[in-house]
């Protein structure tokens, strides 16, 4: 039985849209100036993430300092 070829799978730049390979010195993005302009993006909050991350433990610290008033002196 002959070994399954990979599907190169064609990946684009995520600004512009060129496509590049994984081997491209500026992967994921085509050049240095899309990676800047992408950078930008999210200085300026252009991408936001679309949910908080609900950590458990983070959650139970926020309703025990919410029962304390705030106050972290008894700590």
């Amino acid at each position: 039985m002959a070994p399954k070829k990979k599907s190169a799978k064609i990946l684009k730049c995520p600004t512009c849209g060129m496509i590049v390979t994984a081997k491209d010195e500026d992967f994921p993005f085509c050049s240095d100036r899309c990676r800047k302009i992408d950078l930008g993006k999210w200085a300026m909050g252009v991408y936001k993430i679309s949910s908080p991350a609900l950590d458990p433990e983070v959650l139970e610290d926020l309703s025990e300092i919410g029962r304390r008033g705030g106050n972290r002196d008894d700590e």
